[in-house]
């Protein structure tokens, strides 16, 4: 960075004439422009890609929502004929899976990349590719599993599809979820990625973590928790499809595995989730209700550290949902007072929004009404949560009605309102028109009495006995009129669904015109304008929570192009890159333009996970390598791509470098980020392998064949070289030895590959059969996972291999190097450890 930070005052009082202006704009226009006709779907751009998400999930939702009710017509009168048993099994598992699947994590996904880029006045989020990439993988799981209801074959055994039920499924149903929803996971992770290094890397000049919104505060929390949750329901997954596939026993009793297994890698996943779904909705209360106030967040500090805390809390409760599976007393005790614990950082967030609505004068804006009916329905949901977090409550009211009417109100309230006011709030941002304040009250009071009256009963009804996941029920047990009742107020529920659904895609012209910013809100996003693709007109310095309060020119400053960035003139599309903590501007970075290759490596990709649940493995096998293909094709575009000069006059005095590399490049923290998700992945095989000793007396079986140690180490040693080679590779090309750099990068291929078949050797060797005991089927699976990531850094080492003979490589454009060594830095530890199990396991058993 050279030149003058802050801005002076000077400096943005100056005035840009009205021609260079208007010509600015014209290039910003044409730079940032939509492709047009068939090319519409190669668009990349945060806007495009948020809206189309976000449709998606809404479509999911609704989906999902005419499964509820057509449950709910089953179950309207006793001994009904109307959905057979395995008809109705199959709709409450699409139901739920559909609803948190498809629903509830992509949509807070699909709002932040739309969103986000505004929240924080960039351009547009750091990868937009990868953006494009994980909505595509979403819609064609999405599609895949969903769909799978209409040919008769989705899963039957509940959205958290528990062992012996789910590994004995007959068909594909289990399949279709476990190879379906772990390619959705995918998208999610991927979007998580996107997030998380936008809200680290791409806030505005000036913008320091303890200024940045409260949406962004929300948004790296959730992104971090869906970092730790995600990876152990993968693979948890891969577990179950190696069982169902090839009928390994991981949860078989009789050849020593155990379904506890499942049921603790699905709630290390499944509790968090809770919270990964509960707090962007707090994320979009905490924008709303200081405009609603008038006044800035108080206890903005306080709101701040309860998120984290919650979510960090949130990963200690799993086994609130396993207290009925007979785990020692002093396990459901501690689980238990966490489960309480939970409730103080969430009720401080709920309080400061109380404190800040009693410090302003509230105006009840129809966002605001669904907040405040989302307040009053998830605080009797955390009620009834604190009920069955004590465990004696818990033992009676488990599997009945009353969890299911817990679970509604809690996710109802604390996420399906809110999102309803956040697009209601956030529409004129996206369209530049308001949504009809008489429908949104209409539809507000349908689905707010509807769902009280359909939901409630369902407390009584659990508690005087009716079990969930029952398709029919006799008569005379009480159940009858209460079940009517519910039935009938989905319906109403509906109602408001259809008139809120009318409201949002009735054609624009019909609707009022917001202005620019209709709520008088004090944050970034009103900054910008709808009828533009830009994002921001400059992105501006920001030294305040609430700007647009707090600064009387700020927004027209940005508008006429006074801050950073007001033009394109070399035509490529433009963001700015800042440090973590205190966003000293560090980079301009360049966004890459419309393309196919993402929708091509997305279809590749769903190949891979889709073809496996019809057998079709060669072809999978083609697919996954196509992926790849694709993958490698779209990373070389742009490290091929050199900037034309070394750096770049960004406004206001500032001159910053185009090309960045190592941990000052968002490409390193996209690495990152994702290895210790992938890593996170990992520890929850090595755990299940723990798991199985301390709670099997036969892990290992007298007698069994271990893992060939000599080849184990051979392995290691191999590895070892692979990664030094590597880390060479990198520091002999800043030193403009590349050719010796490109002989390391090939030698280490061959090194990393000769690791991958000594692990493979070292459990062969002995004849270890994965079918006949969980135990050499958990070294078979830890082996495969870890030769997949060796296979998966021999790929990258040839990839920087021709990047360096063809020139894409050099001392200065060295990124690919210093990602691909940190991506090495993680492969070792996952060699490390497998091989630490595999000869050192045996002598400590």
């Amino acid at each position: 960075m050279k030149g003058v930070f802050p801005p002076t005052e000077a400096m943005l009082s100056e005035e840009v004439p009205g021609d260079l202006r208007r010509a600015q704009d014209e290039r910003l226009r044409r730079v940032w422009a939509a492709p047009t006709g068939w090319r519409y779907w190669s668009d990349v751009n945060n806007l495009s890609i948020g809206i189309w998400y976000t449709l998606t999930c809404f479509v999911f939702m609704l989906a999902a929502g005419v499964l509820a009710l057509l449950m709910r017509v089953q179950l309207a009168v006793p001994e009904n004929s109307f959905l057979s048993a395995d008809r109705y099994n199959q709709f409450f598992t699409m139901h739920g899976s559909a609803m948190m699947f498809l629903f509830a994590v992509p949509m807070f996904e699909a709002v932040s990349i739309l969103l986000l880029p505004a929240f924080l006045s960039a351009r547009d989020l750091p990868f937009p590719r990868l953006s494009s990439f994980g909505y595509w993988c979403f819609l064609i799981g999405g599609v895949f599993v969903l769909g799978s209801v209409l040919f008769d074959a989705a899963p039957s055994s509940g959205w958290f599809m528990y062992p012996p039920l789910a590994t004995a499924e007959k068909g594909v149903g289990a399949d279709v979820w476990l190879l379906g929803l772990s390619f959705i996971e995918v998208a999610s992770i991927a979007a998580a990625v996107e997030l998380i290094v936008g809200v680290l890397k791409c806030r505005p000049p000036g913008m320091r973590l303890n200024l940045i919104p409260l949406y962004a505060w929300y948004v790296l929390v959730v992104g971090v928790m869906i970092l730790f949750a995600f990876p152990p329901l993968i693979a948890g997954d891969f577990l179950f499809e190696l069982q169902r596939s090839f009928d390994w026993p991981f949860f078989d009793p009789a050849r020593g595995g155990d379904p506890l297994l499942w049921q603790h890698l699905f709630w290390i996943f499944g509790h968090p989730e809770v919270y990964i779904i509960f707090l962007p909705s707090v994320a979009l209360a905490a924008m709303i209700v200081p405009t609603a106030a008038r006044t800035p967040m108080v206890g903005y500090s306080w709101v701040v550290l309860s998120a984290v805390g919650t979510g960090f809390l949130s990963f200690g409760l799993w086994v609130h949902h396993m207290f009925t599976t007979g785990l020692p007393t002093i396990s459901v005790g501690f689980f238990s007072a966490a489960s309480e614990a939970v409730v103080f950082p969430t009720g401080i967030q709920l309080f400061c929004f109380v404190a800040t609505l009693l410090a302003g004068r509230v105006r009840m804006i129809p966002p605001m009404l669904w907040i405040a009916g989302s307040l009053a329905i998830f605080t009797a949901g955390g009620l009834t949560g604190v009920m069955v977090a004590i465990a004696p409550f818990d033992w009676q009211a488990h599997d009945t009605y009353f969890v299911v009417a817990h679970l509604h109100y809690t996710l109802f309230g604390g996420f399906v309102f809110p999102v309803i006011a956040g697009a209601i709030y956030f529409y004129p941002a996206v369209t530049g028109k308001l949504l009809s304040p008489r429908a949104c009250r209409l539809a507000f009071w349908l689905v707010f009495s509807g769902f009280n009256l359909a939901f409630l009963p369902m407390h009584l009804t659990g508690l005087i006995g009716m079990p969930r996941r029952v398709f029919t029920y006799p008569a005379g047990l009480g159940w009858d009129g209460l079940n009517m009742l519910s039935t009938v107020a989905s319906f109403v529920i509906a109602a408001g669904f259809a008139v809120l659904a009318w409201e949002l895609v009735r054609p624009l012209r019909g609707k009022a015109d917001a202005g620019s910013n209709p709520w008088q809100a004090g944050t970034l996003e009103w900054a910008g304008e709808t009828d533009e693709r830009w994002g921001i007109r400059s992105i501006p310095y920001v030294d305040h929570r609430y700007p647009l309060w707090q600064e009387k020119r700020f927004q027209e400053r940005i508008r006429k192009g006074r801050y950073y960035l007001p033009d394109a003139p070399e035509g490529l599309r433009e963001t700015m890159v800042t440090s973590v903590i205190d966003a000293t501007p560090v980079q301009v970075h360049r966004l890459p333009g419309s393309a196919w290759i993402t929708l091509v490596a997305a279809g590749f990709t769903g190949g891979a996970f889709i073809l496996p649940v019809f057998h079709m493995y060669v072809l999978a096998g083609v697919s996954a390598a196509g992926a790849v293909g694709a993958v490698l094709v779209w990373l070389y575009q742009g490290i091929a791509r050199h900037p034309e000069a070394e750096s770049k006059d960004a406004g206001l005095g500032l001159t910053l470098p185009l090309y960045a590399s190592g941990p000052a490049s968002v490409g390193w923290w996209a690495v990152c980020i994702t290895m210790i998700a992938d890593a996170t992945a990992f520890v929850s095989l090595i755990f299940g392998v723990f798991y199985y000793w301390t709670a099997r007396p036969d892990f290992p079986p007298e007698g069994a064949a271990h893992a060939e140690a000599v080849f184990a180490l051979a392995a290691l040693g191999a590895v070892f070289a692979a990664w030094g080679l590597t880390v060479a590779a990198r520091r002999l090309n800043k030193g403009g030895r590349g050719v010796a750099a490109a002989l390391c990068l090939a030698v280490a291929a061959l090194a990393s590959v000769a690791g991958a078949a000594a692990l493979l050797w070292s459990l062969r060797v002995n004849g270890l059969d994965p079918t006949l005991h969980v135990y050499p089927a958990m070294l078979w699976a830890i082996v495969i996972w870890t030769v997949a990531h060796l296979v998966l850094g021999a790929v990258a080492q040839g990839f920087a291999f021709v990047g360096l003979v063809f020139g894409a490589i050099t001392p200065r454009y060295d990124a690919v190097l210093w990602n691909i060594a940190l991506l090495w830095h993680f492969v070792l530890v996952t060699v490390v450890l497998t091989v630490a199990l595999l000869a050192g396991l045996p002598r400590l058993m």
